[in-house]
């Protein structure tokens, strides 16, 4: 369907014929005349309204009927500020902090491409705090300052109506906007990925509430950029290099100790940093010092994801949760080596912790702050690394310790049924994620290969 935003209503004209008067109200379609006559001067005041009504609220007109789209196909002429932050409101209670984050960053740029003009008035980095950081997050939203409110209302009378996502043209225009950074450049395909997730869950939101009569957005192959899981062999961390980042570690003149235990942790058994930051010392089971199995097990059953105070409900800047893609209350026991044992049983006994305490507290007690473990990690990794391997993969983030601990457990012959239970992961998304990672085995799979034979030599054919 053919649509156009370039619309000018006139004045209702009067036509007086053979004693009969009617009413004829006038518009153009980018600059094409269109015109409905009515019997009396009240129809045509009040159809006349309706079409001024749509202008304002920035409707796209048919072509073909001269009509506003949501008079075509009784879409609703719902503003799309407003059915954003309804979405938003309506997700926020189902969803933890780090979806509402997302969410509300979608919405903002979802938001930004649907406005009539440019926000002249405001700076653009103002318009989208105020969206990211109010409009679309309920528990704010309130607190808004005044500034930030004369700037959602601007937003809320320039945004087009649900209307607009009946006109394919706009939903290229917005899905190409959710699909670029602020600098210009394309966007991550795990982003874009994401946006197109939280859009489709919106335009479902929006059909199921009867804005909309169908999702808009484009479905089938490419419709969503293909994005890859595996991992890079090139971020695991030699044992060598990992023990020497350690001993730096160990070595740091603040909280070094505490550092040390939590990055060996990692290490040894393979958390994701927001488990680890939530265990206890009663979650490490250490056996007796004179005892012949130096075992030790780290029970897992928490997660604290660092979220921000602005996405939680009580503020805090972290959320506790379950283990990842686990009912609610599993847990999962990992081992750890003796070196892990010696570690943290000096630590405890170093630190003076007891049961009920967490195992790698704050600075100020609490839970062990994201920015301090990045400073700490990023700092080992430039002292221990030249200026080329500082600048390439290897170990960049805390969470390739994790994925060197997994791919070591799977090259050491570990099942992979055990090595997911461990990983807290399933064996499907684990051989997927570490198959390029898997080493070692090779040359025993060439001599069994080989042990089996290779086809009969032929020297004559009949």
């Amino acid at each position: 369907m053919e649509t156009t935003y370039k619309v000018k209503v006139w004045k209702t004209a009067t036509n007086k014929n053979a004693g009969r008067t009617t009413y004829t109200v006038r518009w153009t379609l980018d600059g094409r005349e269109k015109r409905s006559t009515f019997a009396t001067s009240a129809l045509a005041d009040a159809f006349r309204a309706e079409l001024v009504s749509a202008t304002r609220r920035g409707e796209a007109f048919s072509l073909a009927t001269g009509r506003p789209v949501s008079h075509d196909r009784g879409m609703s002429a719902m503003n799309w500020y407003d059915f954003a932050v309804q979405f938003a409101d309506a997700q926020w209670e189902r969803t933890a902090g780090n979806t509402r984050k997302n969410t509300a960053k979608t919405l903002t740029a979802t938001t930004i491409a649907l406005l009539r003009t440019s926000p002249a008035a405001f700076e653009p980095v103002d318009v989208r705090t105020a969206l990211r950081e109010f409009a679309f997050n309920t528990r704010r939203r309130e607190e808004a300052p005044p500034e930030v409110t004369r700037i959602l209302k601007w937003v809320e009378r320039s945004t087009l109506t649900m209307a607009a996502w009946e006109d394919p043209i706009k939903v290229d225009e917005v899905l190409r906007a959710v699909t670029m950074r602020l600098d210009g450049r394309q966007a991550a395909a795990s982003s874009v990925k994401r946006h197109r997730r939280i859009l489709n869950v919106a335009m479902e939101y929006a059909v199921k509430h009867r804005m909309l009569r169908e999702n808009p957005l484009p479905k089938g192959r490419g419709a969503v950029p293909r994005t890859s899981n595996v991992v890079d062999r090139r971020s695991l961390i030699p044992p060598n290099r990992m023990a020497r980042m350690l001993f730096r570690i160990r070595r740091r003149p603040r909280g070094g100790r505490r550092l040390h235990a939590y990055f060996a942790t990692v290490y040894y058994t393979g958390p994701r940093p927001e488990e680890a930051v939530a265990m206890y010392v009663d979650d490490v089971l250490l056996p007796p010092e004179g005892a012949e199995d130096q075992w030790c097990d780290v029970v897992l059953h928490t997660a604290e994801p660092e979220v921000g105070k602005n996405w939680t409900d009580d503020g805090a800047v972290h959320e506790e949760r379950g283990l990842k893609g686990r009912a609610e209350g599993a847990t999962r026991v990992v081992p750890g080596p003796p070196a892990l044992t010696r570690a943290l049983r000096a630590y405890i006994k170093a630190e003076g912790l007891k049961p009920g305490d967490r195992l790698f507290p704050g600075e100020k007690g609490g839970v062990l702050a994201g920015s301090v473990t990045r400073r700490a990690w990023r700092s080992a990794r430039k002292d221990e690394f030249t200026e080329r391997e500082y600048e390439s993969p290897m170990g960049r983030r805390i969470y390739d310790i994790r994925h060197t601990r997994l791919t070591k457990w799977l090259n050491d012959g570990n099942p992979p049924a055990q090595v997911a239970y461990w990983a807290g992961n399933s064996v499907a998304v684990l051989l997927t994620v570490y198959a390029g990672c898997i080493d070692g085995q090779v040359p025993d799979l060439k001599r069994r290969m080989e042990a089996l034979g290779d086809l009969p030599e032929v020297t004559e054919v009949e």
